[in-house]
Parts: structure tokens; C-alpha cells; sequence
């Protein structure tokens, strides 16, 4: 194949401008360890890239089987598996949580004060399965740094950390205030977490042996999972951490990374690795159904049913947003259930379709499935957070350029 060809109407040659993008600002100046790009169309890979090194410090390249964290990429699946049981009839998406959770019958939304000592208000709504699926459950994330709830949040270790276990982020949640009432406002939080544990209530499954008979297994996602197999440690990626003046800095060396051990708590908001083409195929999956290769993970009116705008008035998430991030926070995106879900026009990007979906996750892993024109983008890379280079909607904008 020639740099000069057309294939599924995508011309080559353009499509090599990503690459030749990504290295001149991005992997020569420093900026990204590492850039690994594939667009598929009509069911077959078109273009594919590994740029740069896994690890830095080893001077380590990066290829098309690395395995990276990809972080909130994980509630994606999580929402499938979700949804399948919602297929099996195990619940109704307008059904208030505390039937599941018994405990969460008496969540208040804050008014005041800083914990332990909070002044709350009556919730007025009860937070349904919806709310949680679509982050409009009042639940927040501790990272986002805006109020007493979320500090709260960081006191208790609630994003994450080596006690914590699904069981005692709900209990703990119990107890805290929510940040406004559930249905009434969008905000990224813990929400896909609490999904992990419903998954595991009504399939009566651990959620890495759900994920691994019903998803994983099904596509043929072998890299996928919340750690990483001692046989494939020397695959693993570096993680790095932004600084100032556009460097980088080593945070999670591969050799001693914490994904080299079976985690006690099992996130479906953020514990998965993965690869390139383990992503592609739950992707591919997506973007032709619900199948991919005769294995059929969700089915076609349920993800349709995903794919639609859940957010109140069919709003988009910056008209709804009252915290300062979303991993996809264009004007024009709603939120279906599980991914950011295309509206309207963005007055920031010409490029995409209606209709198309997608996330990112923290280290600046990247996925997009546009049905209207048959397309699927994955992007991994390994630098937190996500928002320190506007990298994907380069890339997005240097895909579509390429279409004929």
C-alpha cells in the first residue's frame, strides 16, 4: 500500500499527517512519552501507529501490543455490563438505587460545614440507576478540588486507595452529603464505582470475573483487566505526570506499578489496562451493534437506547456541568449512558458526526465510534491528566481531514 492510496475513503497519505503531527509537536519537544493511533472503518483497520517510548527512562519503544492504563475508559465497560443485566430484566433504569443499596435511603444533599460536621438538606429526589449511569447522581470525585463534599472525599480515600474495597466505598458514601440533588445538575464522580458494586450485587459475580466471562472472554480481550499478568509485566507502560514548562515526570514506574498486584478494589470507574487492539475490538463491538466477529456482547435497540441523550431537557454537559472537568466536555455533547453522546454542533471543531460517542481516560487514552460514517479512533498514550495538551481533538480533526 502506497502513502498515495484510498482505503475505505480515507486517503492514506493523509492520514500519515498524523503521525508526522504527533511527533513534530508532540514526542521530539518532550511533551508525550508516547502515541499509539488506529482509525478503523467499515469493520477493518485502516491506519495504525506506534510513536515513541513506553518507557522513557529504558529508553523502552512502544508498540502495538503495550498495555496502558486506561483509566476512566473503564466505565464504558462497566456500563455494558450494566446494561446487560438490564437486558436480563434484573432492574429498571428509573429505579431508586437504595432498593439495591439499602443504606443509601437516607442521602441529603450539603449545605454547609466541612466533615465530619455537615449541614444537609432533603434531597428531594431519590437517585436513581439513571443518575448514576449519566453522572447526575450528586456523587462527586475528590480530585476535583472544588467544595467541602469532594475534600471529604480526599480525607476518606475515596478515589482509590490500597484499603479501600468496593464494599467500603458504599458504606462510606452513606454517609456523606451529596453535591445537589440526583437529576438536577452533571458532575463526574465515583457514580461508575457504585455501578461495579450493582453489577456485582445482581449478578452475584466478582466484577473482574464478570468483566472476564461476559466481555473479555466473548471479544478475545486478553490484556484486558485490573492488573497485569506476570508474564506480561515487560509490556506494561511508564505513566508520567505533567509539569510546568511543558516536561514530564516519571509517576508510576512499570516495574514497580501497583497494577502489578491484584488491586482490592476493583473500580469500575477507573481500574482496567488495556491495549490498542483489545480497546478496538470492545469499540469495534459498539460501533457495528453490539457485535464483533460473531460474539454478541449487548443488543442492538439496548445500545441504541446507550447512545441516546439521558441528561434533563437534552441538555449538553457544559449547560448541566457545576464541576470544572469532564474527561469530553465540548459544547454540543450530552450523555448517554456509560459515554459522552454527540447532539449538536460544537462551535470549537467541525469535525464528527451526530450521534457519535466516546471517553477518555485520565492518562490522555483516548476512543470515539462514529456509526453515521462507520468509523472507530482509539488513541493511548500515557501522561496525566488528560487535559494538559489538546491532543485528541488534533487527531480527531487530522482524521476526518482524511476522509475523501
Amino acid at each position: 500500500m502506497s502513502a498515495h492510496d484510498v482505503v475505505a475513503g480515507f486517503s492514506v497519505q493523509r492520514l500519515e499527517q498524523i503521525a508526522d503531527h504527533l511527533d513534530d509537536h508532540y514526542l521530539k519537544p518532550g511533551k508525550l512519552p508516547c502515541a499509539v493511533t488506529l482509525v478503523a472503518r467499515h469493520g477493518e483497520i485502516v491506519w495504525q501507529r506506534a510513536q515513541g517510548w513506553m518507557d522513557v527512562e529504558r529508553q523502552r519503544p512502544v508498540t502495538d501490543d503495550t498495555i496502558f492504563r486506561i483509566y476512566s475508559m473503564t466505565k464504558p465497560v462497566t456500563s455494558i455490563a450494566m446494561m446487560q443485566l438490564y437486558e436480563q430484566g434484573r432492574f429498571q433504569l428509573d429505579d431508586p438505587v437504595h432498593r439495591y443499596i439499602p443504606n443509601w435511603d437516607r442521602l441529603a444533599v450539603y449545605e454547609t460545614g466541612h466533615w465530619p460536621d455537615f449541614g444537609t438538606r432533603p434531597a428531594g429526589t431519590a437517585m436513581t440507576i439513571r443518575d448514576l449511569m449519566t453522572h447526575t447522581s450528586g456523587l462527586t470525585y475528590g480530585f476535583l478540588e472544588q467544595t467541602p463534599v469532594d475534600a471529604a472525599y480526599r480525607r476518606l480515600k475515596l478515589d482509590g486507595s490500597g484499603t479501600l474495597t468496593l464494599d467500603k466505598l458504599i458504606e462510606r458514601l452513606a454517609d456523606l452529603p451529596l453535591e445537589f440533588a440526583p437529576g438536577t445538575a452533571w458532575n463526574y464522580s465515583v457514580s461508575t464505582d457504585v455501578l461495579g458494586y450493582l453489577v456485582q450485587q445482581l449478578s452475584g459475580q466478582p466484577l473482574d470475573d464478570y468483566f472476564r466471562d461476559h466481555i473479555f472472554r466473548p471479544l478475545g480481550m486478553d490484556d484486558t483487566g485490573f492488573h497485569v499478568a506476570p508474564e506480561k509485566q515487560s509490556r506494561l507502560a511508564a505513566c508520567y505526570l505533567h509539569q510546568p514548562g511543558d516536561q514530564m515526570k516519571l509517576q508510576d514506574d512499570p516495574e514497580r506499578s501497583r497494577y502489578l498486584r491484584e488491586p482490592r478494589f476493583l473500580s469500575g470507574g477507573g481500574g482496567l489496562v488495556s491495549t490498542l487492539q483489545d480497546y478496538h475490538t470492545f469499540a469495534q463491538a459498539l460501533c457495528q451493534g453490539g457485535e464483533y466477529r460473531g460474539q454478541r456482547i449487548i443488543r442492538r435497540d439496548t445500545l441504541d437506547l446507550m447512545r441516546q441523550n439521558h441528561l434533563p431537557d437534552d441538555k449538553d454537559i457544559p449547560s448541566l456541568s457545576i464541576g470544572p472537568f469532564s474527561e469530553s466536555s465540548r459544547a454540543g455533547n450530552g450523555f448517554g449512558l456509560g459515554f459522552a453522546v454527540r447532539i449538536g454542533p460544537s462551535p470549537h471543531s467541525s469535525a464528527g458526526s451526530i450521534g457519535e460517542f466516546g471517553w477518555g481516560g485520565l492518562a490522555g487514552t483516548y476512543f470515539q465510534v462514529d456509526p453515521a460514517r462507520d468509523l472507530v479512533l482509539i488513541f493511548m498514550t500515557q501522561l496525566m491528566p488528560s487535559s494538559a495538551y489538546p491532543v485528541r481533538e488534533e487527531i480527531r480533526s487530522l482524521v476526518y481531514d482524511a476522509l475523501i
